[in-house]
């Protein structure tokens, strides 16, 4: 059975400035390197065989820490990437309404559909899983990508909760449907607690 590790990058100023991210390739600031660095101690004495990640730096420095601790290369796969923010990448909510309009999420800014989001991300889940049979994968990635795929790969699952930044979510193969062992999971930062079945 191949499991799953699914990793969101730590945290950035936009992240704290809550902006649109998207393709910007923001790195992490000091906070998300101590989360990454929290996060790979975390994993040190775990079972990891291989590490993906998004190319973007913020992804990539999240798992290039976790790597070092845990002598694995880091491998990319540019399906991985956040979604595609079109014109809104790097503002605020504020910015988009001084803008648009109120109603700025119904017009054509560019923004990748969420269909295409999670078209491209469970493809990438299950092309590792078949890729490393029996194995244990790490993913890192980002929020909307994860969490959109979530809603399709367990949707008998409750992924309402919104994804912290280097929390860790485990998944299974169990025929027919995948298996969640662990959600958003955070108690490396000594916050919050894990949800697991």
């Amino acid at each position: 059975m191949t499991i799953i590790g699914l990793i969101r990058h730590g945290i950035t100023d936009w992240n704290n400035e809550y902006r649109a991210q998207g393709l910007a390739d923001i790195p992490l600031n000091a906070v998300g390197q101590r989360q990454a660095e929290l996060l790979a101690q975390r994993l040190k004495n775990e079972d990891w065989d291989y590490i993906y990640s998004s190319n973007l730096s913020r992804a990539l420095e999240t798992a290039k820490i976790i790597g070092r601790i845990k002598n694995i290369d880091v491998k990319i796969d540019e399906r991985l990437r956040e979604m595609n923010c079109g014109l809104i990448e790097g503002t605020t909510e504020q910015d988009r309404v001084n803008k648009w309009g109120y109603s700025w999420s119904k017009l054509d800014l560019g923004i990748e559909s969420n269909n295409d989001i999670i078209s491209r991300g469970v493809e990438c889940v299950k092309d590792l899983s078949e890729r490393h049979p029996d194995k244990k994968v790490l993913v890192v990635s980002h929020g909307a990508l994860i969490g959109l795929s979530l809603k399709k790969l367990i949707p008998h699952y409750d992924t309402s909760e919104h994804l912290h930044n280097t929390s860790v979510t485990i998944l299974s193969k169990a025929e027919p449907r995948w298996d969640c062992k662990l959600y958003n999971c955070i108690t490396h930062l000594g916050e919050g607690g894990c949800d697991s079945n």
